[in-house]
């Protein structure tokens, strides 16, 4: 989450949720149909240009994890707006669209996109140009980590640690160490009771299936080389084992026969299932 200039993975994060729109199969798992608009006019020529890696194995699975992450999240929020929860946070945003393209479900939320000011102003910049609106429930809560904490940028930003809050932290804890990932699990456990995280995380390489593990090396020394490495890693057991010592009270992993059955069932196989999900959610 700490960066200095715009982040290069959430620019290539928002391609493969544009490049889902464009070259998967209906029902899609992610139905963003601002995405490519996002991306500028020349956003469909660089994804087609980029076909036979798109579409590679390691690029489908790649994508697949991108979406179903995103659909996952989401879909937890519409369950716990229909618990009570009133406000939501994008904590790493990036190019994130939910604001945008917001169901009606959504419209009596407080949403809170949080990232590096740097970040946001280029997406705002990206908004305006494709002509997109933000909606008036939704704050842009640019905060630097290297003058403030997270508790304090969401004082600041007007966010009530009184009132039940979905938190969406998605492709970010491992470019953090794991200090600043349990500051961020202990400040998002002191919200009211009912409050929601769901986060992603990595595990560790030498857990993974050799064919995985190839590509894992391969997807870390991509970052690596954009400037943005993999830093932290967990077992399932430990990502449950965090967030239960940050202070919730409930935990759950979204297992790849759930993600399967849910998402990816009934629909063509041009995106496969994720061996490996690495989603968590926990509950106050």
């Amino acid at each position: 989450m700490i960066e200095q200039t715009a982040s290069r993975t959430a620019l290539a994060t928002a391609y493969l949720r544009a490049a889902h729109q464009l070259l998967d199969a209906q029902p899609r798992i992610l139905d963003d149909p601002v995405a490519l608009a996002l991306l500028g006019t020349g956003g469909e020529q660089q994804i087609r240009a980029m076909d036979a890696r798109l579409q590679s194995e390691p690029g489908r699975e790649l994508r697949a994890h991108v979406v179903l992450r995103s659909r996952y999240a989401e879909d937890r929020l519409q369950e716990a707006v229909q618990r009570g929860v009133v406000q939501y946070v994008l904590l790493g945003a990036g190019l994130d669209t939910f604001a945008v393209r917001q169901p009606e479900w959504a419209r009596g939320l407080r949403i809170f996109e949080i990232d590096h000011p740097a970040t946001q102003a280029g997406k705002r910049q990206r908004l305006a140009d494709a002509g997109l609106v933000v909606p008036p429930n939704t704050t842009f809560a640019g905060i630097d980590f290297e003058s403030e904490s997270l508790d304090q940028g969401l004082r600041r930003h007007g966010l009530s640690t009184d009132l039940p809050t979905f938190f969406s932290w998605l492709g970010v804890t491992m470019y953090l160490q794991r200090p600043a990932i349990d500051a961020v699990l202990r400040c998002t456990a002191g919200f009211a009771p009912g409050s929601e995280i769901v986060l992603t995380f990595l595990q560790p390489p030498d857990d993974l299936p050799q064919g995985s593990r190839e590509r894992a090396a391969e997807l870390a020394r991509y970052v690596a080389d954009v400037g943005e490495p993999f830093v932290s890693f967990y077992t399932p057991q430990e990502i449950e084992a965090g967030l239960l010592d940050a202070g919730f009270t409930s935990t759950g992993l979204l297992t790849a026969d759930q993600a399967g059955e849910r998402y990816f069932h009934g629909r063509p196989a041009d995106l496969p299932v994720p061996a490996r999900t690495a989603l968590a959610w926990a509950r106050r």
